[in-house]
């Protein structure tokens, strides 16, 4: 292309952008933004799945065997005797619901999980309540699990114990920016931790187990020679009500099951299968290890009680009770050993990283909720890196405000803890009964309907199991806490109805009729607000004069009788083309005197429009808005509560505006980086003055000076 001769020359610069420091902090702490085309590198195959999904059921394990051997030591060193039979109710269950989950992501591969099933089988009410169940208990496994973990590493850890509150928050911050970064990156950084915990506690087991059988060795845990006094004398019902509470503590190992049917959609293909195979595997190696501590500890004569201070008669001089992983660690290892310090720390990180499982499901459903409008908007929007951040945030900052209440007290949590995952199991059982039902009435092919009655007869016993477990729960554990997790589930519930009443509402009032145009307004009236006859106020009658409305007049308040007549006295010399109106305004306010005046201009046809323009200068420097006063602001957040009136700003950037950095300020309003400089923009509108742009506006503020 030849260029004209005429044409004036383009001079392209290129600015370098010198990101600011926060920037620069977000960018090392979170990584470089993903671009949307980018969703689908995130998503896992199943090695790394399961750590991601099921290090809260695999981590389980380190403290589920804690809480059935310190219920049981309420009746005494003989209750330990339940243990192994208690721990195989709790094997019972997590296989069901194993197999009843492995039915559920076949049938709902969405990833709507629990609160799909619900919605879709028994209805939108049945899924929040579910949502709501599953919500809190999110909140509480990242809680519980950080929780735990600190217990862990501060039994060999002395600073860690005296810390505990302060490293559980610093947990939940790191676990937070990691999982910012994206799915796919917290999968990898999980993976490696959770494989090692599963090596070194089936390293551990055998070994003990080799020891014991193949060796002979008489292995005694460090507390198997306290002597232990019961809390209180039970027998008959007071036992059999001591049992169903040490099996609903121990049925904290089934936490985290659910996770997996809430995150299918972060499979790779094909989903559902991968899925299911995950489920299998989570199950498998939970079972093993929980049934191996258990066992162990039995055969090392291991005591773990609720209160050292008062149940232990006698004992070593400073003792201090260790959790079941590290004294298991100690019996087999040795006191002192080094494999004794890598099943402290690697149960610790697990434990930390269980936290995980929640930040991956949490942020999933809250998105599916915003999506259908029972939670804000803003939960289903992905940040920089592709993952649900609002959530991700949301679910830290409430996770830290349950660790500093109860102080990381890991038995004070666990009562608040399964109540809700019990919920979900038990109604998501029942609307996967509904579903088999629903579709047995229409299927024909004899295979496929053997294979919906076998899927129906799987979700009926779990339906079964997980309500009667769900029932045990709440009797044994309302007293003791669950009713804090259950009032926070019905505020929740009521508030996710609520948000959802919004916005049927306002999409009822947005709707536009069926048949009919949109009624066109007679006239329109145009408004142009004075306070001094300046650039500004020169740049808004130009503007509104060549919007050409039907009539247009300028408005002045005379709060100062000098001003106004000076201003009055100005225009009569500039001989201005539109008519000045004075108000008068004998209290000295602005914003009602003003009201009043565009009401009237539309009272006297509803068909009519109100325009008001507002000419405004833009600041360039944060304090410069200190020297002004916001009149401007007060008026435009006023008058969009009038109906039939529309408000336009008429922005004049002031000389301190070139200094802006406007690319800072882009990326800081976007939420990602700039891509490039900015360009020069050329001014829109002429003004009889011939002023010119200088830059976009950035903090309003009113020519009333």
């Amino acid at each position: 292309m030849i260029a004209h001769p005429r044409a004036p020359a383009v001079v392209v610069v290129l600015l370098a952008f010198v990101a600011s420091p926060t920037s620069l902090l977000k960018r090392l702490l979170l990584g470089r933004p993903f671009r949307s085309d980018r969703l689908q590198h995130t998503l896992l195959p199943k090695r790394i799945a399961l750590p991601v999904f099921a290090s809260d059921a695999l981590s389980s394990v380190a403290y589920a065997p804690d809480e059935i051997l310190l219920t049981l030591s309420i009746a005494g060193a003989s209750a330990y005797f339940f243990s192994p039979w208690i721990a195989l109710a709790v094997v019972v269950v997590m296989l069901t619901v194993v197999a009843s989950y492995r039915q559920n992501v076949h049938a709902y591969p969405s990833g709507g999980g629990d609160y799909e099933v619900a919605t879709v089988n028994l209805g939108p009410k049945f899924g929040v309540g579910v949502a709501s169940a599953l919500l809190v208990d999110y909140v509480l496994t990242v809680a519980v699990s950080v929780s735990s973990g600190v217990a862990n590493l501060g039994s060999v850890v002395p600073f860690v114990a005296t810390h505990k509150v302060l490293i559980a928050v610093s947990a939940v911050v790191l676990l937070s920016a990691v999982n910012l970064r994206g799915l796919r990156e917290s999968g990898t950084a999980f993976a490696i931790p959770t494989y090692g915990f599963v090596i070194v506690m089936g390293g551990m087991l055998l070994t003990g187990l080799f020891r014991v059988f193949v060796l002979g060795d008489d292995l005694r845990a460090p507390s198997a020679d306290l002597v232990i006094q019961a809390e209180h004398s039970v027998t008959g019902f007071a036992l059999i009500f001591l049992l169903l509470r040490t099996f609903s503590s121990g049925a904290a190992a089934l936490t985290g099951v659910e996770a997996i049917s809430n995150g299918v959609p972060a499979f790779k293909a094909p989903k559902s299968r991968n899925a299911a195979t995950t489920l299998l595997l989570l199950g498998s190696i939970s079972v093993s290890m929980l049934v191996g501590i258990i066992w162990l500890a039995r055969l090392t004569h291991l005591q773990f009680v609720e209160d050292p201070s008062l149940q232990i008669v006698s004992g070593p001089e400073g003792y201090v009770q260790k959790t079941v992983t590290t004294q298991l660690g100690e019996t087999v290892f040795g006191s002192g050993s080094i494999l004794l310090y890598v099943v402290a720390g690697m149960t610790a990180l697990i434990l930390f990283l269980a936290a995980n499982t929640a930040f991956n499901g949490f942020p999933v459903l809250g998105s599916i909720l915003a999506q259908d409008r029972y939670l804000p908007r803003q939960f289903h929007t992905r940040g920089d890196r592709l993952a649900f951040s609002n959530g991700i945030v949301f679910l830290a900052v409430f996770a830290i405000v349950l660790i500093v209440g109860f102080q990381a007290e890991v038995t004070r949590l666990i009562q608040l803890y399964i109540v809700g995952v019990f919920v979900s199991f038990t109604v998501s059982q029942a609307g996967m009964i509904r579903h088999w039902n629903r579709h047995l009435r229409t299927e024909r092919d004899p295979e496929a309907r053997r294979r919906m009655h076998r899927s129906r007869a799987i979700n009926t016993f779990g339906a079964g199991l997980t309500g009667t477990v769900l029932v045990i729960v709440l009797i044994t554990k309302f007293l003791l806490g669950a009713w804090i997790a259950i009032a926070a589930m019905a505020v929740i519930y009521v508030l996710m109805l609520g948000i959802r009443r919004h916005y049927d509402r306002i999409a009822v009032e947005l709707t536009p009729p069926d048949e009919g145009r949109a009624v066109l307004p007679a006239r329109n009236h145009a408004i142009v607000l004075v306070s001094k006859l300046h650039q500004p106020t020169l740049r808004a009658i130009a503007y509104a004069r060549a919007t050409r409305p039907d009539t247009l007049t300028a408005v002045t308040v005379n709060v100062d009788e000098t001003d106004t007549r000076d201003l009055q006295a100005e225009w009569e010399r500039r001989e201005m083309a539109i008519p000045l109106t004075v108000i008068d305004s004998p209290y000295r306010e602005i914003t009602r005197p003003i009201l009043d005046f565009v009401a009237t201009a539309r009272r006297k046809s509803p068909r009519d429009v109100v325009t008001v323009f507002i000419p405004e200068y833009v600041v360039g420097r944060w304090w410069e808005n200190l020297l002004h006063n916001q009149s401007a602001l007060r008026l435009k957040g006023r008058l969009l509560f009038e109906p039939g009136v529309m408000v336009v700003s008429v922005p004049w950037q002031l000389a301190s505006t070139a200094s802006k950095n406007l690319d800072r300020l882009d990326a800081t309003l976007s939420r990602t980086p700039a891509r490039g400089p900015r360009p020069s923009v050329p001014p829109l509108v002429s003004t009889p003055t011939g002023e010119g742009d200088q830059g976009d506006s950035t903090t309003t503020g009113s020519t009333r000076d």
